[in-house]
């Protein structure tokens, strides 16, 4: 049964972001930012999980730090601009930008991210994964757009996704990795235009909704656990591999989609070696992904322990009719175009 504590900060945390992205001026962006933190903190907080505590203690001083960091950019930006005639002042827009993509856990500025996720339940990782991308994201779009920093982010952040997962075997790990890969492909669609980004962003947290909720739903953490948890809920199996594919953007799958046209509205801004860049790196994330795959798919297992895991029918169902009408519907829009 859901507190009914938990229950105000979650709609106090969604109030934050709403403020944040609604507000015309840095200070009511930033008291978003800070109502938005405030409310995270207790939702992270949980006496099953003893590593709660020591996650949500690295998120607050994480986020505490870039919030200063954040203001004082602001401040010192406010006094140039007051006392010097407005102009962008590079060294403050990058300062700014750096704060904000702390609190976005882009590389390099990630460091924080996936030991935060590693500590978390996945109720907690899924809001982390989805609804705590949206309001640092806004903002960078309302602050000025340097694309040649914007554009080393998306390298940095592509090098260090692809390299750090290919030896992961927790699957918070995997995820928080993900989430730093599917970042340089946001920023990338936001280098581009507003509405691919928006699309980018409303399917990705869509599918990483799914699997959250199934590894939850299975008590899933690490890869290993995958073929012994679902190795008789075959029905389970096949929508989280079919939305894993999705994750990692394989056609004719729903998350192909706002990759695609991502590379496409990145050609026509002649962006085309940084867009052959995120392809070969989605490659990387894709093997990834196949390897999560490989032992529940291929590898027949024996279940040492008979685990009781009660699959609701419905739940299973609604599964598989995501994944078959996200495929169904990209297909369409494909054949359409």
């Amino acid at each position: 049964m859901v507190k009914l504590y938990k229950i105000m900060f979650f709609n106090s945390m969604i109030l934050g972001t709403i403020i944040a992205i609604s507000s015309f001026s840095w200070l009511g962006m930033w008291m978003g930012l800070e109502i938005n933190l405030l409310s995270i903190i207790p939702l992270m907080n949980s006496s099953k999980n003893m590593l709660s505590s020591e996650a949500s203690m690295k998120y607050f001083i994480t986020q505490t730090m870039a919030s200063l960091v954040l203001m004082l950019s602001i401040t010192l930006m406010m006094i140039v601009n007051e006392f010097i005639t407005p102009m962008m002042n590079i060294p403050l827009t990058t300062l700014l930008n750096s704060a904000l993509l702390t609190k976005l856990g882009a590389a390099p500025f990630h460091f924080w991210f996936p030991e935060v996720m590693e500590g978390l339940n996945w109720f907690n990782c899924s809001i982390l994964l989805t609804l705590q991308k949206i309001a640092p994201m806004a903002l960078i779009m309302n602050n000025h757009l340097m694309i040649n920093f914007i554009v080393i982010i998306i390298l940095i952040s592509l090098m260090v996704s692809t390299i750090m997962s290919m030896n992961q075997m927790s699957l918070r790990k995997i995820m928080a990795f993900s989430s730093i890969n599917h970042i340089a492909w946001m920023m990338s669609a936001m280098i581009s235009s507003f509405s691919i980004w928006l699309i980018y962003l409303t399917i990705y947290i869509f599918i990483t909704l799914n699997i959250t909720y199934a590894l939850n739903y299975s008590k899933i953490n690490l890869i290993s656990q995958i073929p012994s948890v679902l190795n008789s809920h075959k029905m389970m199996k096949f929508s989280l591999m079919a939305n894993f594919m999705s994750l990692g953007g394989l056609p004719p799958f729903l998350g192909f989609m706002p990759k695609w046209l991502t590379i496409n509205w990145m050609i026509i801004h002649n962006f085309t070696l940084l867009a052959l860049i995120l392809i070969i790196a989605t490659l990387i994330m894709l093997f990834v992904y196949i390897r999560i795959m490989t032992s529940a798919l291929l590898i027949s297992h024996n279940e040492t322990k008979k685990i009781n895991l009660k699959m609701n029918k419905f739940l299973a169902l609604s599964f598989n009719f995501l994944a078959i009408v996200s495929l169904a519907s990209c297909t369409l829009i494909f054949s359409l175009l």
